[in-house]
């Protein structure tokens, strides 16, 4: 297994003397076809958008965990302050967006039919968002996030509209999403990096152990506090969940002669989901797949991911707006 050692590439964003120019945050509304409702994206903006208007700029995709928000990124990950570090130590500057993926797991549910359930039912999770943006009629939360964001991303903002100019990173649900996405959609994402992802669904990590469900019970029991959402979105068979495995995209995608995007990922050494990184990188190593690995002090918190995303961002920026 590979470690990435960067920490002199990585170290771009060291905060200059003077403040940094600033870029600009809001938030969208768009109807999302995928999900048959209105959901809200949060965008940043960098500091020479509003200044240099015939300019275009690569776009970086941002996913949220489990029990997350869209806002997650700038108010808890300081996201805001790393780009406009980025972007006065000397980087690259790209528009970020980080669309509300509740509980998603931004794939396409293997259960359509819990819509009126979620209106009428308690709250699942600790989410402040109204039922009629959070409980939506067709989950189909990956051609959400690379279709209809897309789409609306590129039609309303200044974007270096293909491939090449797109990335995608996430953290916890929204690493398993960013691999994954990347993977399925080949021709909108050209490079991926996993902060802490859930990146090998059927492993049961116990007692330092790791080996995968030999049936749906399992899973169920040991992931009982999240089935609420893993359950009807990986499927109540084993079968579900190994067609959303990041190992399975990964394989499919080679067989039909897909570009593969650049890959990434990170993890901290008390982390709970420690294991899964472990597993997906030996994997991409045992197929031959290029990709870059780190393991770091830290756990499964914002402590943890504020401190890694300046690694991320530098990442992207380096392959999706180089010249």
């Amino acid at each position: 297994m590979r470690r990435a050692r960067r920490a002199g590439a990585l170290a771009l964003l060291v905060l200059p003397a003077a403040l940094p120019a600033q870029g600009a945050v809001r938030t969208d509304t768009l109807w999302s076809q995928a999900l048959g409702t209105h959901k809200a994206v949060v965008v940043y903006l960098p500091p020479t958008y509003a200044r240099d208007t015939a300019r275009r700029f690569p776009v970086a995709y941002y996913l949220h965990g489990h029990w997350g928000a869209e806002t997650d990124w700038t108010r808890q990950g300081a996201l805001a302050a790393t780009m406009d570090s980025l972007a006065a130590a000397g980087g690259p500057e790209m528009i970020v967006v980080m669309p509300d993926g509740d509980d998603g797991w931004y794939t396409t549910w293997n259960s359509l039919g819990r819509y009126r359930a979620c209106m009428d039912g308690p709250s699942p999770g600790p989410h402040a968002e109204p039922r009629g943006s959070y409980c939506v009629p067709w989950p189909k939360y990956d051609d959400y996030v690379a279709r209809d964001i897309v789409a609306f991303v590129d039609s309303t903002y200044r974007t270096l509209a293909e491939r090449g100019r797109r990335g995608i990173a996430g953290l916890s649900m929204g690493g398993y999403g960013a691999i994954t996405l990347a993977l399925a959609y080949p021709d909108v994402f050209s490079a991926a990096w996993s902060h802490s992802g859930f990146l090998a669904p059927l492993l049961l990590d116990s007692a330092g152990t790791a080996r995968e469900a030999r049936s749906v019970e399992e899973l169920r029991d040991r992931r009982r506090g999240t089935w609420y959402s893993l359950g009807p979105a990986f499927g109540e068979d084993t079968i579900g969940w190994r067609a959303r495995d990041p190992v399975t995209l990964l394989r499919r995608a080679r067989a039909r002669g897909a570009p593969l995007p650049a890959l990434g990922l990170d993890v901290g050494r008390d982390d709970y989901l420690l294991a899964h990184s472990r597993a997906f990188a030996r994997a991409l190593d045992s197929l031959g797949v290029p990709h870059e690995y780190a393991e770091y002090p830290g756990r499964h918190d914002w402590a943890y991911w504020r401190a890694h995303l300046p690694e991320s961002a530098a990442w992207l920026a380096r392959r999706i707006a180089a010249p």
